[in-house]
């Protein structure tokens, strides 16, 4: 026969038994509340890249029962989102660095990278300025002071991921200081160039294939430039080819990385922008597929 200190002491470790269960289910339900294919999503998103995003969105919103929520971010800005997991998947215009991942890893993140697509880091100029040809040594010798071919440089963004190109590409630490413009987001770039000469503005490509309502009025007083690589004699134009076979010397890939760590959105919405149907989208855009879709060709008798 059990006394009743003993039956309390019982009863008290079912309720917290029951209590510690019903804890972890409803953590369980938190944290999964989507599926690959419904439910809802953050996605932090590289801001010279937004327009393709929304197309995909759009397109897969409207064929699964799914709500994905776009964050336009600077490339710094995502990675901390991720960091401090505010979003748990994102759009770049790079892969994550060895550095990068193991300090993810520490934070017991394991982000999953998936290449999307091909864009390019596209040079514009005012349109009264009749030099639609730029070589990459005359942007190094504007990092090193020289103003003789480039007087002056605009970026959406200082933390932008054209800014973290252009340092890679040219082995930077850092802008110079003088004659560097940014503004918040790439319209005002295309604004900025089409009504001042003398300036060299550096954009994604999908803003001027996809122009926005706002910026359509400037973009037929800008011209896209055709960019000559180090060594090299060809001055190469940002097509859709150039891209593909990555003869555009500032051609860039695109990742979706996802850290939600099990089967959810991100897993869905990660293989849909990589299938054939988003990668349709992605050569309707303007940009480069990572893989050609398909072709049904009909034969009749």
């Amino acid at each position: 026969m059990m006394n009743k200190n003993s039956w309390f002491k019982v009863l008290s470790a079912l309720l917290v038994l029951v209590s510690i269960t019903w804890s972890c289910n409803n953590t369980n339900k938190t944290q999964k509340s989507d599926t690959i294919l419904t439910g809802k999503l953050s996605i932090a998103v590289d801001e010279s890249l937004q327009p393709i995003v929304e197309d995909q969105q759009a397109v897969f919103e409207n064929t699964y029962n799914a709500k994905l929520q776009l964050l336009p971010l600077s490339e710094n800005e995502i990675l901390q989102s991720l960091v401090d997991k505010k979003a748990n998947t994102a759009v770049m215009a790079r892969a994550l660095t060895a550095q990068e991942r193991k300090y993810f890893q520490s934070k017991t993140i394991y982000p999953q990278q998936t290449p999307i697509a091909i864009d390019a880091v596209t040079l514009i100029r005012n349109k009264k300025e009749k030099d639609t040809l730029i070589a990459l040594e005359d942007l190094k010798l504007f990092f090193e002071g020289d103003r003789t071919k480039v007087k002056g440089l605009v970026f959406d963004n200082l933390n932008s991921s054209t800014v973290s190109f252009l340092l890679k590409k040219f082995n930077l630490q850092k802008l110079p200081e003088k004659d560097i413009y940014s503004f918040k987001n790439n319209n005002e770039v295309i604004k900025y160039v089409s009504e001042n000469s003398n300036m060299i503005g550096i954009i994604g490509l999908n803003w001027l294939v996809q122009p926005s309502s706002e910026v359509e009025q400037y973009i037929d007083k800008i011209s896209v430039l055709s960019v000559k690589d180090f060594a090299k004699t060809q001055y190469i134009y940002p097509s859709q080819e150039n891209l593909v076979t990555k003869s555009y010397p500032l051609a860039r890939d695109l990742y979706f990385i996802n850290c939600q760590g099990y089967e959810g959105l991100g897993i869905g919405f990660a293989s849909f922008i990589a299938g054939e149907r988003g990668q349709r989208i992605i050569l309707k855009s303007g940009l480069a597929p990572v893989k050609l879709p398909s072709r049904k060709i009909v034969v009749t008798h």
